[in-house]
């Protein structure tokens, strides 16, 4: 049979089966083999729900809207006449609808129920972190797969503007975001933006220094490495595991030029310090912000790191500093698979790392424009003929860390559940801190500054150095009861293999004492949004059944 076109098409039709009372319907395909036309019923109401789509003005004598409720199929037998073709625009839009209501019957029927799932002691396993969505993520992702951009464009802006606004808090001139591949790409941004030639005179050069500590994540001192740059290493607090901002200044040199450094597992550093410390020396201050999205620190004081702009008051964290990163991996806050965030107020320094984010071209034109600059052909750099095309200058010797437009549409929905997230991930570091508190003992229990508020990533403990309990033995006791355990990522990142076996400098300001202690005493469990009361009554009490 010569397949017939009708989708995009309205009909009336028969007041026959299979439309019985339906007068009006529009076709969403064309006929198939068996001859069949899948339809929708038009209904004589100017009422929109997510279940009825209004059409356009004067397609229909009255106000109409299609049912998308209940599918039907015609025959060509059926059709009494075409009333009209609706736009592609309008088309699209009808068949998202009708796509997106199975969306969320799927997300019902297959992943709601997980949400549910009665906690089963010893049986249900309790994960350190885990990606919390509904549909809406899902819903997301498969608008951006349809319109086939697939390169970051309309989702990447508005998840952009909207973790900016998140960000700045109505504080002074909003974030600059650019969305990375990762945080450890946004790490690797943030660190080689600061060796720039754009910089002028404030530019890193090979063995200028960089303050950090060895207890954290590789990648916060990798990208300093990477770049030549020789990072120097100042021991942590116990309890917060953030820097000891009394050693920061005696660990100074001439050479040294920034501080970069993490909110540990969500605890704000100390930043009053921090940022007095970096003014009085005109240090670049980098804040690692992919454990800690959310958590907040008041300053007593004004700062003026970044020229135009003053410190004061409360603000989240990765505001503070010349640059902020965000990791969004699944055990993250937020996730969209894999990605990462690098934001700023500084503009030649968001230049900088967009250039050096993609391919180290020095035109900024979004994906699909030209001639942003209004002077693509007029440009005269480096040794290149004059007017050479903008787009094909290279001002940096750069990367590819892009995300992807269907990664931008999850983050996109994320971030609308990111304060419930936080405020989930508090409560649940306090429970168990109510929960151990008595057991100081054998405990070093987590702690933050009094000026701030954490976003947990997770719950540390440090078991006592004079205590009769070993990390390994609790941790695998807790394991075997499907509680997940972590160190707090490399412990010393000095003894680990990439260290004792690389050819790279770095310093070591004092002994690392509590670095060490980190590295063999130091592990934590999860606050993530999927733990409830029961999982962590439970963490409580095999926690304390071997204290």
């Amino acid at each position: 049979m010569k397949q017939q076109k009708h989708i995009g098409n309205i009909y009336e039709v028969k007041s026959t089966e299979p439309c019985y009372d339906i007068l009006y319907v529009i076709a969403v395909t064309d006929t198939d083999e068996s001859g069949d036309t899948e339809c929708y019923a038009i209904k004589f109401t100017s009422s929109e729900s997510k279940n009825l789509i209004a059409l356009p003005p004067d397609t229909l004598s009255s106000d109409t809207s299609i049912d998308i409720r209940r599918k039907y199929l015609i025959k060509e037998s059926d059709i009494v006449k075409k009333i009209c073709t609706v736009s592609k625009k309008f088309l699209e839009n009808v068949l998202k609808e009708i796509i997106f209501k199975e969306v969320g019957n799927y997300y019902e029927a297959i992943h709601s129920s997980l949400r549910t799932e009665e906690f089963i002691e010893n049986k249900t396993k309790i994960n350190y972190a885990g990606r919390i969505f509904n549909k809406d993520e899902m819903v997301n992702v498969v608008d951006a797969a349809l319109e086939f951009y697939l390169t970051a464009s309309r989702y990447d802006k508005a998840f952009c503007n909207k973790l900016s606004e998140f960000l700045t808090m109505g504080h002074n001139k909003p974030k600059r975001v650019l969305t990375a591949n990762s945080g450890s790409s946004a790490n690797l941004l943030a660190i080689t933006a600061l060796t720039s030639y754009k910089l002028g005179k404030f530019r890193l050069h090979k063995g200028d220094e960089v303050i950090t500590v060895a207890a954290g994540f590789p990648t916060t001192i990798t990208p300093i490495i990477q770049n030549n740059l020789v990072p120097v290493f100042v021991d942590i607090k116990l309890s917060t595991y953030n820097i000891d901002p009394e050693l920061i200044e005696d660990a100074i040199s001439e050479k040294t030029k920034a501080i970069f450094i993490s909110h540990t597992l969500g605890i704000p550093f100390d930043v009053e310090q921090i940022a007095t410390i970096a003014q009085k020396h005109g240090l670049w201050l980098i804040e690692d912000n992919c454990d800690a999205i959310g958590a907040q620190y008041t300053l007593t004081g004004q700062y003026n790191l970044i020229a135009g702009k003053t410190l004061s008051g409360t603000m989240k964290t990765g505001t503070f500093g010349h640059i902020g990163t965000s990791s969004f991996y699944p055990a993250h806050h937020i996730t969209m698979g894999e990605g990462g965030a690098v934001y700023t107020s500084d503009d030649n320094l968001y230049r900088i790392m967009l250039s050096l984010r993609d391919w180290g071209r020095d035109c900024w034109c979004e994906p699909g424009s030209d001639n942003t600059c209004g002077r693509r052909f007029q440009w005269n750099m480096g040794d290149l003929p004059d007017g050479y095309d903008h787009k094909y200058i290279y001002s940096h010797l750069g990367y590819n860390l892009k995300i992807t437009e269907m990664q931008a549409a999850i983050g996109l929905a994320q971030l609308d559940k990111l304060p419930a997230f936080v405020k989930s991930r508090r409560e649940n570091w306090l429970a168990l801190y109510e929960g151990l508190k008595d057991l100081e003992d054998s405990f070093i229990l987590p702690s933050y500054p009094e000026n701030s508020v954490p976003s947990p990533f997770g719950f540390a403990l440090t078991i006592r150095e004079n205590s009769v309990l070993k990390r390994k033995e609790l941790t695998s006791f807790l394991e075997k009861n499907l509680i997940q355990t972590r160190t707090i990522f490399a412990g010393n990142m000095l003894k680990q293999p990439a260290f004792t076996n690389g050819d790279f400098q770095y310093r070591v300001y004092g002994e690392l004492k509590n670095t060490d202690i980190v590295m063999d005493n130091t592990f934590w469990v999860g606050v993530y949004p999927g733990i409830n009361k029961e999982m962590l009554d439970f963490m409580i009490s095999k926690i304390r059944q071997m204290n």
